[in-house]
């Protein structure tokens, strides 16, 4: 389902993938620096989800500046809250590199302003950590003021997210927090040797059973 989403004195493109059966909760996508809702990986996941019963939202936001895509992050989160067609008990924040920034950013804002109670957790695709090469600064400041679950699944050779810093920031956060590593792969998620559709379905089985049991756990 195509909709446009209000943002500002402009729209923001993006597409509901539905589930057939009732569903409760939904997961909110957006991509990285490059490219837009359409980047193979997430209609993949987005599909993935809706198939397994988890409506999943992905819009598309231009821009570099990640104040500016989170805030248009926020519109959307807003969006789906007051949305009379899902009704959702609860959302998961997910994007790809750059939009897992906004995502992050998002969740620690709502939880500054005490309104972050539609907000189960937060899923990570290829956290740029930091800058190829520049590993002396970290991009972690939000990421540790986060106090919902959050999953990190990148790749072991990922050039933007080095795998002893990432766990390094991990131990540091005080959320409940999985990191899935992707063997080999780099910071697109692409590893010599394997096919796309293969990575995909690691990434899509692990972000998945990952909600699940968190969904579960907030029944019980």
């Amino acid at each position: 389902v195509k909709v446009k989403i209000p943002f500002g004195n402009k729209c923001l493109d993006a597409i509901f993938s539905v589930p057939e059966k009732e569903l409760t909760h939904g997961v909110i996508l957006t991509h990285g620096a490059g490219g837009d809702m359409n980047f193979p990986h997430l209609v993949s996941l987005a599909a993935y989800l809706a198939s397994h019963g988890v409506l999943c939202l992905r819009f598309t936001c231009k821009g570099l500046n990640v104040a500016y895509r989170a805030k248009a992050y926020k519109t959307v989160v807003e969006y789906l809250k007051l949305s009379d067609d899902y009704k959702l008990s609860g959302v998961f924040l997910a994007g790809r590199s750059m939009g897992s920034r906004a995502a992050a950013s998002v969740i620690r804002q709502l939880s500054q302003d005490g309104d972050d109670d539609f907000i189960q957790g937060l899923v990570c695709l290829s956290y740029p950590l930091h800058r190829p090469k520049l590993q002396s600064t970290l991009r972690d400041e939000d990421l540790l003021f986060i106090r919902c679950p959050v999953l990190f699944v990148s790749g072991s050779a990922d050039e933007m997210c080095e795998k002893q810093l990432l766990e390094g920031v991990a131990s540091k956060m005080k959320a409940s927090k999985k990191i899935h590593w992707i063997d080999k792969a780099n910071h697109g998620m692409a590893v010599k040797g394997r096919t796309t559709d293969d990575i995909m379905e690691e990434i899509n089985t692990q972000v998945f059973s990952w909600l699940r049991e968190n969904i579960e756990l907030e029944h019980k």
